[in-house]
């Protein structure tokens, strides 16, 4: 664990002693933030089991054209804001693009706006292409 975690896990315990009945989020335990990879594979079988899972690719319109994960939407980086994202409604949200470098950017900025943890594919539509998975456009 981290430093700052184990801070605010040691801050915590004194409150959760206390039996205060006031939940507070060092109470609770803390919030990760920060950004995710999921390998290709693992996010194909989270897919197929029909987790409710919002697949944003951050490529330009001309790459996304070519051939894009089935169900994404289309959210080029240079038109990236967090604020103006489409609802999640209950989903997960996991950035991917050609390589991940620009998913990269996307989910600090989503995870630094949103004070959470934001998960992106690692490789991108390179490696899934690699590991045979299927892409529609």
């Amino acid at each position: 664990m981290t430093t700052r975690l184990w801070a605010i896990l040691l801050a915590a315990a004194p409150l959760a002693a206390c039996g205060s009945s006031v939940p507070t989020e060092e109470a609770a335990g803390p919030r990760e933030i920060g950004v995710l990879t999921i390998e290709p594979r693992a996010l194909a079988t989270r897919l197929d089991a029909g987790e409710a899972i919002q697949l944003i690719d951050v490529r330009t319109r001309e790459e996304f054209a070519q051939g894009h994960l089935p169900g994404a939407i289309s959210i080029p980086l240079s038109k990236f804001d967090p604020l103006t994202l489409p609802p999640a409604e209950r989903q997960e949200r996991i950035l991917y693009c050609q390589s991940d470098r620009r998913s990269g950017i996307a989910a600090e900025r989503l995870a630094q706006a949103n004070n959470t943890t934001v998960v992106h594919m690692a490789g991108g539509i390179a490696a899934w292409k690699q590991a045979g998975l299927p892409v529609t456009r």
